[in-house]
């Protein structure tokens, strides 16, 4: 009766013992204190604005109980969809994700749906899929209308030779940027002031002050740079090449972002039948700073990273709290109309540099020359 007693005491200690080891191991992999909190996903380790972004998004996270992994996807959604799937086995409850082709990216949000997983698409719109809960950007509308009406402001006289390029067909911003361009540019076109040099696509739809998606997307596949320097480069120099001497002189360019515009400022630039050129940018990357200081780019669009980083991670660490962040309106993605958190943006040139950049301490002086 003893022995028996002693045999069923020790299996209720094993069980204890068991079911203790097995609590401790529960509380290690879910919870605030799982392996990874907040997923993140970004395009491409190939532009300073997504290194810049990575250690930003670490940085936001320093002194919280939650922790991240961020992941590059390298200009493909096949390993795009396969960092998700990755952050998905890590067990993280929030996905910040910034598409490298919004449509495309509908399957892996769609994955992180499945498994309760909120979704925060970050700076570029997922479209066609209802499985995106917030997005988070600056207003992309505004920055194509902040860079053509820098165009308008700096041009005189009429006829003046205007060369439009713009992003990747593949990202929704790109369609946003150039919609914000062409509601300021249009009506420029259609008075004279300028003329449309290196697309047939924009002539023929040059007296629409609305262009259709599809409008869009013939001018789009004309000029897209796909957001390639290399691609930029090839593309004004063809433009070049078939422009006669009135297409010439002085002239305007639609730049869309940093990378492009010192391609295409540099093409421009030897091309001894272009006597100047203005040209827009976006995302103030370092070596286009010293481009306007230099008196090579004209301007850019600075939009202030740190910001969107923060009200990225703030809404991330709002859900985990289990509390609802708070949005400043909607964009239509093509299936739902996606609650957004938008953040302001701010031209800079020459005229203003320092005081943006420098003293907002977003760069440091030393960094350049000539300042």
């Amino acid at each position: 009766m003893k022995k028996g007693f002693k045999v069923i005491s020790f299996l209720f200690v094993a069980f204890f013992v068991v079911a203790f080891l097995a609590a401790c191991n529960s509380s290690s992999t879910g919870g605030s204190s799982k392996g990874v909190s907040v997923g993140i996903v970004l395009p491409t380790k190939d532009e300073p604005r997504w290194v810049q972004d990575e250690q930003r998004f670490k940085d936001a996270l320093a002194d919280s109980e939650y922790t991240t992994e961020i992941l590059f996807s390298q200009g493909s959604s096949a390993k795009e969809k396969e960092n998700v799937e990755t952050l998905l086995n890590k067990g993280i409850d929030v996905l910040i994700i910034s598409p490298h082709d919004g449509e495309a990216a509908g399957a892996a949000v769609e994955a992180a749906k499945k498994d309760g997983v909120t979704v925060i698409a970050y700076d570029r719109l997922i479209t066609n899929t209802d499985a995106v809960d917030y997005y988070v950007t600056f207003d992309s509308v505004a920055v194509g209308a902040a860079q053509a009406q820098y165009l308008v402001d700096n041009t005189n006289g009429s006829g003046v030779p205007l060369y439009l390029y713009a992003g990747a067909a593949s990202d929704n911003n790109a369609f946003l940027f150039f919609e914000g361009a062409w509601s300021v540019l249009q009506p420029k076109i259609a008075d004279g002031t300028f003329k449309i040099a290196n697309s047939s696509e924009a002539t023929a739809l040059q007296d629409k002050s609305e262009l259709t998606r599809d409008e869009m997307s013939k001018i789009l596949g004309q000029v897209t740079t796909n957001w390639d320097p290399n691609e930029a480069i090839n593309k004004a120099q063809t433009h070049l090449t078939a422009a006669g001497a009135e297409m010439k002189g002085d002239v305007a360019i639609l730049a869309p972002n940093d990378g492009t515009s010192r391609s295409i400022a540099d093409t421009f630039a030897a091309d001894s039948e272009i006597s100047s050129y203005i040209i827009t940018g976006q995302d103030a990357e370092k070596a286009s700073i010293q481009y306007i200081i230099d008196g090579k780019q004209s301007m850019t669009v600075f939009k202030d990273v740190r910001t969107l980083v923060k009200d990225a991670m703030g809404m991330a660490v709002e859900i985990l709290d289990g509390k609802t962040p708070e949005t400043t309106g909607t964009y239509d993605n093509g299936e739902i109309e996606v609650k957004a958190k938008q953040t302001d943006v701010i031209v800079v040139d020459q005229a203003n540099v320092k005081e943006e950049l420098i003293d907002s301490e977003y760069y440091e002086a030393s960094e350049f020359t000539g300042l």
